[in-house]
């Protein structure tokens, strides 16, 4: 079964197809960039402690995981309340204002010069942070079709590992030329400049924008009403309708899994630099140079599996495999000992399962709500998601400093990857829409 929509599977080649649509053109590189420089504001702490602001400060190795960890407590508590205004009011103002201040506490970064400033600071860039991704998501599902929102989720969180990659080497080298201090502020201040600019890019509904075309927006009308008359009916208040979806077993299911995901994940990210630093014997600009490479890789992953998702209507298959074997590759990169260049493989081979799942994940949680309220699906399984990375981020570093080393850092990230995998099998896949017969008439587009 296809996830084709009705309208779209009968419109003319001009109206088809994700990449075709003026809409893809037009919100896609908005959303790109912004969740980009978010992520770059939350990752670069990585570069800045592996190139002396751990010296500099005095930090030992779980002070340096907490303050590093401290983001995701903050990022764990609007997220909910956050997604709920962007989905009833606001998207567009919730996720300008929250980067222009994110902008300007990651500027502040650089001027502090105590662990418990930094802690108190990292907190607060979490939790103005928070909702921004939920709430893109939940704006993609207003823009995109459910055969289209695989891709959409990909390009908006490739700004991940695309970010990270040139992020990697372009912080690397501003701290080789410079230090860490100078590093946070040049990459605090595009947030700030981009945050206003959104006020004028970002807009609540297609039909708000003015700059798409007509018979496109009647299409996609007519194929977001068919995904509405096909989903199950909603009764009760507002408030009882998101009561029902944070209660939801797939939807707390999906919310464990997505904790076990992220603590694997995040530490991955936050740390690997420091283990290719200690593997490679190299210096803090070559070790940015390497570590781009398991991103560079990833980003290609995440767009061939989206489409292969978007075009078979499958979302759970397109999560599990990937997960597990992104387990097994981070086992077996430590399982290679001193052999960097096999360990490096195996660290990209990691890196490449852990992200081409994100699109379809993202899609198969947005069905697991009916629409109206499914950002708060999303907002959920987010929010144990930033658990899942303050865990990851703090105890991976931990053990890394204790007598485990990096053996028992490897162990816990191939578990949880493991876990995160099988905990996708217990949410069944969702039904999608069929695709029309040929012979069934062509589509009435709502006006």
């Amino acid at each position: 079964m296809t996830a084709t929509s009705p309208a779209t599977a009968t419109a003319g080649p001009e109206h088809t197809g994700f990449w075709r649509s003026a809409r893809a053109r037009y919100l896609m590189p908005v959303a790109f960039v912004t969740y980009s420089l978010a992520y770059l504001d939350k990752s670069n702490y990585a570069i800045a402690s592996a190139g002396g602001m751990a010296d500099d400060l005095h930090l030992s190795a779980g002070a340096d995981s907490l303050i590093a960890a401290s983001f995701f407590l903050g990022y764990f508590f609007f997220q909910i309340p956050g997604t709920i205004y962007a989905e009833q009011r606001s998207a567009r103002r919730l996720v300008a204002w929250s980067t222009v201040a994110w902008g300007l506490l990651a500027v502040t970064q650089g001027l502090l010069s105590s662990p418990g400033q930094l802690i108190a600071v990292r907190f607060a860039l979490g939790v103005v942070e928070g909702a921004v991704l939920p709430s893109m998501v939940m704006l993609l599902g207003r823009w995109f079709t459910r055969g289209e929102r695989g891709r959409a989720n990909t390009l908006l969180i490739l700004g991940n590992p695309v970010t990270v990659m040139w992020l990697s080497a372009v912080s690397g080298w501003l701290v080789s030329v410079s230090d860490w201090r100078v590093m946070f502020v040049a990459e605090g201040v595009p947030s700030i400049v981009w945050g206003l600019a959104c006020l004028w890019l970002i807009k609540d509904r297609p039909e708000h924008s003015g700059r798409l075309p007509e018979s496109e927006l009647a299409l996609l009308r007519a194929d977001l009403e068919a995904e509405r008359a096909a989903a199950p009916p909603v009764t009760g208040t507002l408030r009882e309708q998101y009561g029902r979806v944070l209660r939801s077993p797939r939807v707390l299911t999906m919310a464990a899994q997505y904790f076990f995901w992220s603590f694997g994940m995040y530490g991955f990210v936050f740390w690997l630099p420091a283990i290719i630093k200690k593997g490679s014997g190299e210096g803090i600009g070559a070790t940015g140079l390497l570590t781009a490479i398991p991103y560079a890789v990833a980003a290609v992953a995440m767009l061939f599996n989206s489409r292969l998702s978007d075009r078979s209507g499958r979302r759970r298959a397109a999560v599990w495999p990937w997960l597990a074997c992104g387990g097994l590759a981070l086992a077996a990169s430590y399982a290679a000992g001193d052999h960097f260049p096999l360990a490096l493989a195996l660290l990209v081979v990691a890196g490449l399962c852990l992200y081409a799942p994100y699109g379809p994940y993202f899609a198969l949680v947005g069905t697991l709500a009916p629409p109206g309220v499914a950002g708060a699906a999303v907002a959920l399984v987010n929010s144990f998601g930033a658990l899942g990375s303050f865990a990851g981020t703090y105890l991976v570093g931990w053990v890394r400093g204790t007598a485990l080393g990096d053996a028992g850092a490897f162990g816990f990230m191939a578990v949880c990857a493991l876990l995160a995998a099988g905990l996708t099998l217990a949410v069944p896949e969702p039904t999608d829409l069929p695709a029309p017969r040929p012979t069934d008439p062509p589509a009435t587009p709502a006006r």
